[in-house]
């Protein structure tokens, strides 16, 4: 077997190394391009520098920058050594390009060029903290306006460094002037001393930081607060003050002030004058900075930073015990004063003498006073004077008479003493005492050695996933300090305020699958004590039914819950979810373990705002939410959704029901009767009579009917009493959570009858059976009558269903002798395919009639150039994979970004590789990887394909589309414009309103026409050179067809071997009835003799101007000659008696109609018929009935894979089922699904429904609607999941029902065989992409359609530039500066 394959893939090698180094002998390094490419795309190749070829021995390169910096504040020159720099064509020149920021000329010398730095106003400023800025330098030519070879460049600021000690020390040759404070390049600018950098190389004998004037490091200073002391520091090389100078200051920055004191300076010793410092913080002690400076603001370097501690001796020693261990454990100098004061001072301060010793303990608190008898519980004591070090309370502490060692760690000198029992042999109680240098304190109560017991755990099970609050029964349960409790091994968390001597509260951790007779485990203080086989894991619960699934906003119905163990759930909750909106949660009630009840929420806000809107607009738009289940820890029951997909769990609001006031003036209503009728809206949309509760006053009104705005009840016998004595009762309607007062009730009174009233009602009585017993003899009769008209409806119901079968009989043996004229006119003529071009374009751009990518850009011609250069370089940027896909990412990441602009987008990039399919193909793959990811990561991966909601989704439709162009001509395109004219032909024999687009014959019931009209088919001539009658062409016409209807009929039957694009326009054309030689009758859809008919204004028809059979008809242009089917008008043509005046004005305010009238309420209704619509619903089947043959040729040609299939379809189910096997999908509905919303839902459903994509023909409303039902016929037969159908399913799921189940079979058997064919490489792929690419033209302007996605990257610039900044990969690659120079190259 032969293969083509494509022999070189320049554009694939980035760098000149990887271009040489792969050794292609094809490919060679454009030097000033900056690109590998074939010689003959390389400008001036024949230059051996210009195109080097794979076997050059190295790449054009910067060898040397001499100076490589420079300072920033000075113009330099720069000579830049380039090895194998290519000669430039004449009036060409090199510029050196400063990163983006500057650009300069650059002169050519004999081993590079040279170019200066003349520009540095343009430099940007160094980033904080930055002593330099490093920009790319970069060879640019102006022959191809590309930076071909870069090196780097760096710009220093030495006046960035504040200190002697960083200026001498940076990288940079930077001296510092010491008595100017400043760090600069040129020191001879500097008086006196300077301090030479160690990067300079000029000798100097002051080199370097050591000769810095600096502080060296000094002990720490401590600073008694508001005592006046004296700061003594050293320094080295300290200036001595010039004449006019100041001297020095010391400076301690005490928030929220600094300190300055005068110093003094003595050779190397520098002495900060007394001083009093304080500070006003609540604080032990303050850290501050200490700086000296001199000269008024020239600041010593002080390497190590010179802190000092300021202290508060009462602060930091509240008590003895703590003063005392301040002044034997830290620098601070600090007493406790034994004077009335009683207080911690500074030493000095202390005038009457400091005690050694304090003279009392305080105990303020004990904490635990039980712990188990095994001992380890640390006890914590807090108190005051507990000891001023360790050592004092090593051995202080006994309780109950048992030591207990103190932790070292712990102990808080004088405050705290943390200390561990040790164990005893039986439960005893004792003191706690301390007793320190003698002093001993006893605590107030009694701490206590207990042995804990567990005895039982209530209630005993829960589920696995735990979170089930129980109780643990026993005894001491409180003891000790660390309380833990376990069970099955698993923490039980404990609710510290529920602890108690007898009982301990936790929640159950989770389990991973259930366990019985599981231990249960508490230690205390790290002693365990343990309950076996006391408790039962369970599995979760489960939920499998929710009924009823709708309510009203304001909540409160009862919901019935089904599933399994809901009996091991405490205080199960539900909840709804709307997005991220949860809303309040309701108690449920359990009924046994598969049964529970639960009020349904009230709706959040959102919701009730959702259909409050409804409402607005006088719909009752039930707003969904997903019910979820707080069951302890179970979080499935959360998430019904996900964890239970097959449960119906989405819960339906609807507006509340109202319940209406008794309309009587004082609100109290009389009863007549037994049942009593309350009046409302809404009342049955999510309430049903049982639960309804009416009551009044204190007795029940039982509930007999409910509907939408009626309730009725049956009243007590009696009138019930009032909740007050002689108060009148008042009606209450409860429902959920709503309760409406709807007034006070009284029974009317009845009064006694008197013997006369009762004899006229037996009277009354007597004549009434008489009555009766005539009104059943009446009744008999009618009952015969009826079933003697019940038998002659279905004699006519027969008859019709009859009639429908002969119809369709007809119709079919009619469309069948059309259809075999038309093939054979087929064979003669070929069908109307759009060429690539049309058909791409369609495809691409649907609905658009003009777009720039079919002109050339719209510029001026000086910036023509600029554009195509820019537009290039883009281009360039777009072929490199690493590019696009980070700008394809970066764009969907925008908000603003939204799907018609991913659209357009997608659109825009198959036209700029439509020459380049296999980049294409490449690109197209790792974006599907992509999203596969992405949807397998959803809890819906079937959705994947569904919509249009990224670039890529639209790329695969066009891809396709451009795939299966050849297929199309080649095989389905047949049976599908047979289906397209078989439909035209269908419709057109029968009435078609030219107003509302309804027809006799439809698939679509939106589209029938509901009206019972028989018209009268007419055959007209249609004379094309005067009075010839032998040349004319016959054209069959219905009587009540509009005038713009017979000439489009006209049309088809003159040009039909003519495209319909190249046919003239119908609106161009006048009808002419040609009867006799000199009666000429311009016929038009309006004149002066339409009729009219309160405010209605008929649109003429044949009828109207009583047209005959066999009449003579022309089409006239607007200079009045006949139109001829060659295309040319009879210009000969006399015109005598052809202008019959017609006006076309109609009143104002008058409407339109052809066939029927359109009423405000949708319904068609012209006055001369009074039958039920739906009986024309037959004609739907008629029609299908009629076009079957045709449908499933179109459905068998499509999911024919015997036939030779494009191999882009196998490619990409390929695709399919690879990515379901590498994410471990084992689902077949999922890949199924994926198959039909590739292949089917985006190619074959867009080209049913859109014949004109592929043909010159025109689409009329009619025929639109039943291709739409066609389509979504083939798109329920890709579906797997079932369609459950009844009476109120749509009628074209109904009119295919039987149909559908067979073309899933078909479906099936396709994807199946596809399947089963040998893999297709991607060398396979590769030379389908490349033949596609050759085999077809198209007339696309690729540099308009660059310019189109570049104002993409131009509006999100700063975005796709952060995108590419971010990959290390783009950087390698400068794809940052590469957009950036695009800009720069359309702007220059």
């Amino acid at each position: 077997m032969v293969k083509k394959v494509k022999i070189e893939d320049c554009a694939n090698y980035i760098s000149c190394g990887d271009c040489l180094g792969a050794r292609d002998p094809f490919c060679g390094w454009c030097s000033l391009e900056n690109r590998c490419s074939v010689k003959s795309k390389c400008l001036s190749s024949d230059d051996p520098l210009r195109w080097l070829p794979f076997d050059s021995n190295k790449c054009i390169n910067i060898t040397d920058v001499s100076p490589r910096q420079t300072p920033r504040q000075v113009e330099a020159k720069i000579q830049l050594t380039v090895d194998q720099l290519p000669p430039l064509t004449t009036g060409y020149v090199y510029s050196c390009v400063f990163g983006n920021v500057m650009t300069t000329v650059a002169m050519t010398t004999s081993n590079g060029v040279s170019c200066d730095t003349a520009q540095i106003s343009m430099l940007p400023k160094s980033m904080p903290g930055k002593d330099h800025i490093t920009l790319t330098l970069g060879i640019r030519s102006s022959e191809s306006s590309t930076v071909f070879v870069e090196d780097t460049f760096t710009f220093f600021d030495c006046s960035a460094h504040t200190s002697c000690t960083t200026c001498v020390s940076s990288q940079w040759e930077c001296d510092w002037c010491v008595y100017s404070n400043l760090c600069t390049h040129n020191s001879s600018t500097c008086s006196q001393t300077v301090v030479t950098g160690q990067n300079n190389p000029v000798t100097s004998s002051t080199k370097g930081a050591s000769f810095c004037p600096r502080l060296l490091n000094t002990t720490s200073i401590f600073l008694p607060d508001g005592v006046s002391q004296e700061i003594t520091l050293t320094g080295v090389h300290l200036p001595m003050p010039m004449p006019g100078q100041d001297g020095y200051m010391c400076v301690i920055d005490i928030p929220p002030t600094a300190v300055q004191v005068p110093a003094s300076r003595v050779n190397n010793i520098i002495k900060c004058q007394a001083h009093a410092y304080s500070y006003t913080a609540s604080q032990g002690s303050l850290q501050a900075r200490l700086r000296v400076i001199w000269n008024g603001g020239y600041m010593l370097d002080d390497p190590m930073v010179t802190n000092v501690t300021l202290y508060k001796c009462a602060m930091l020693g509240s008590d003895c015990g703590s003063c005392l261990g301040l002044s034997r454990n830290t620098p601070y100098q600090c007493v406790w004063c034994g004077d009335t004061s009683k207080q911690c001072k500074y030493t000095k301060s202390c005038t009457s003498g400091s005690v050694q010793a304090c003279s009392s303990i305080t105990i303020n608190k004990v904490s635990p006073l039980s712990g188990p008898i095994e001992g380890g519980t640390s006890v914590t004591i807090d108190g005051s004077n507990l000891g001023s070090e360790y050592s004092e309370v090593m051995d202080a502490v006994t309780i109950a008479g048992m030591p207990c060692r103190p932790n070292a760690t712990l102990y808080i000198v004088s405050k705290r003493i943390v200390c561990q029992t040790e164990p005893v042999g039986a439960v005893r109680t004792g003191p706690v005492i301390v007793t320190i240098n003698g002093i001993t304190q006893q605590w107030t109560q009694e701490f206590s050695y207990k042995d804990p017991t567990v005895m039982s755990i209530i209630p005993s099970y829960g589920p696995k996933s735990g979170g089930s609050r129980v109780t643990i029964h026993g005894r001491s349960l409180n003891a000790g300090n660390d309380i833990q409790a376990y069970i099955g091994g698993v923490i039980c968390q404990i609710d510290r305020s529920q602890l108690t001597e007898n009982t301990t509260v936790c929640s159950t951790g989770a389990m991973s699958m259930p366990t019985t007779d599981t231990e249960v485990k508490m230690t205390f203080d790290l002693h365990p004590r343990v309950l076996p086989g006391a408790f039962n894991y369970t599995a979760d619960p489960t939920i499998t039914r929710i009924t009823p699934l709708k309510s009203f906003i304001s909540g409160g119905r009862q919901i019935t819950v089904q599933g399994t163990n809901f009996n091991v759930i405490q205080a199960p909750k539900m909840f709804i979810m709307k997005g991220s909106l949860r809303s309040n949660s309701t108690v449920c009630n359990i009924q046994n373990s598969s049964i529970m009840t639960c009020q349904s929420p009230v709706a959040p806000v959102e919701i009730k705002a959702v259909v409050n809107r409804s409402l607005s607009k006088r719909a009752l738009s039930p707003t969904e939410a997903s019910v979820g289940f707080i069951m302890d820890n179970v979080m499935s029951v959360q998430n019904l959704t996900y964890y239970f997909p097959n449960v119906l769990s989405s819960l339906v609001y609807v507006m509340d029901p109202v319940y209406f006031k008794f309309k009587e003036k004082d609100g109290i209503h009389i009863q007549k009767g037994d049942n009593l009728v309350i009046e409302g809206r809404n009342l049955n949309l999510a309430s049903e009579s049982d639960e309804v509760l009416v009551m009044i006053g204190q007795e029940g009104c039982s509930i007999t009917s409910l509907a939408e705005t009626q309730l009725v009840c049956r009243t007590p016998a009696t009138q019930p009493a009032g909740s007050k004595e002689n108060e009148l009762p008042w009606v209450i309607v409860s429902v959920g959570n709503l309760k409406y007062d709807i007034g006070q009730l009284q029974y009317e009174v009845e009064e006694g009858l008197s013997p006369a009233v009762i004899g006229v009602i037996a009277a009354v009585a007597a004549v009434l059976i008489i009555i009766i017993i005539i009104i059943l003899v009446i009744h008999r009769r009618k009952t015969v009558i009826a079933k003697r008209e019940y038998k002659h409806m279905q004699i006519q119901l027969d008859t019709l269903e009859s009639n429908v079968r002969n119809e369709c009989k007809q119709a079919f043996a009619e469309l069948q002798t059309d259809m075999s004229d038309l093939t054979n006119d087929l064979v003669a003529t070929g069908i109307p395919f759009w060429d690539y071009h049309s058909y791409a374009f369609k495809v691409l751009f649907p609905g658009v009639q003009d777009h720039p990518v079919l002109h050339e850009p719209n510029a001026y011609d000086s910036q023509q150039v600029n554009i195509e250069q820019g537009m290039k370089c883009f281009e360039q940027l777009l072929n490199n994979k690493v590019f696009l896909l980070h700008f394809i990412r970066t764009l969907e990441a925008q908000k603003t970004f939204n799907i018609r602009d991913k659209v357009n987008v997608a659109s825009l990039l198959i036209i700029v590789f439509i020459k380049k399919m296999d980049y294409a193909t490449e690109i197209l793959r790792y974006l599907l990887e992509e999203l596969v990811e992405k949807s397998v990561s959803s809890k819906h991966p079937k959705l994947m394909l569904r919509r249009t909601e990224s670039v890529v989704e639209k790329m695969l439709t066009n891809w396709l589309s451009l795939n299966l162009y050849g297929y199309l001509k080649s095989s389905a395109g047949n049976s599908l414009f047979l289906l397209y004219k078989s439909i035209k032909l269908q419709v057109e024999k029968g009435p078609v309103d030219a107003v509302t687009a309804d027809a006799r014959y439809s698939l679509s019931e939106e589209r029938l026409l509901r009206e019972k009209i028989e018209p009268v088919t007419l055959t007209i001539n249609i004379v094309q050179d005067g009075d010839s009658d032998n040349d004319t062409v016959q054209c069959k016409v219905l009587d009540c067809d509009s005038i713009t209807q017979v000439k489009e009929k006209m049309l088809d039957a003159l040009y039909k071997h003519i495209p319909f694009s190249n046919r003239p326009s119908v609106k161009d054309l006048e009808l002419e009835w040609r009867h006799g030689r000199s009666g000429h009758l311009t016929l038009q859809d309006e004149d002066v003799t339409s009729n009219t008919d309160e405010g209605w204004l008929r649109i003429n028809t044949l009828s109207h101007y009583k047209v005959p059979d066999a009449a003579n008809m022309a089409l006239i242009d607007s200079f009045n000659n006949t139109l001829k089917t060659n295309g040319d008008f009879n210009t000969t043509l006399s015109s005598i008696n052809s202008g019959t005046p017609m006006i076309t004005d109609v009143e104002n305010g008058s409407r339109q109609y052809h066939l029927v009238k359109q009423q405000d309420d949708g319904q068609q209704r012209e006055g001369r018929h009074n039958m039920i619509s739906e009986i024309f619903l037959t004609r739907l089947l008629s029609t299908k009935g009629t076009l079957q043959n045709f449908i499933d040729n179109v459905f068998q040609t499509i999911l024919d894979a015997q036939s030779p299939l494009p191999v882009s379809i196998k490619y990409i189910f390929d695709f399919l089922d690879e990515s379901a096997t590498r994410h471990g999908i084992t689902d077949s509905e999922v890949v199924h699904t994926w198959k039909s919303n590739s292949l089917p839902l985006r190619f074959w459903v867009n080209i049913i429904k859109n014949p004109d994509f592929v043909f010159d023909v025109n689409k009329s409303h009619i025929v639109d609607s039943c291709l739409s039902v066609i389509a979504q016929t083939f798109m329920d037969s890709c579906s797997t999941s079932e369609h459950r159908l009844g009476k109120d399913s749509p009628s074209n799921k109904l009119l295919f029902a039987r149909d559908i189940p067979k073309y899933k079979k078909w479906v099936e058997k396709f994807y199946s065989d596809i399947s089963a064919m040998d893999a297709i490489s991607d060398q396979d792929i590769t030379i389908a992409m490349n033949d596609l690419s050759r085999n077809y033209e198209s007339h696309f302007n690729k540099t308009s359609a660059l310019l189109e996605l570049y104002q993409y990257a131009t509006k999100y610039n700063a975005e796709v530039l952060e995108e590419l900044e971010d990959s290390p990969e783009a950087r390698s690659q400068r794809l940052p500066s590469k957009l950036e120079e695009v800009a720069d190259t359309i702007t220059a």
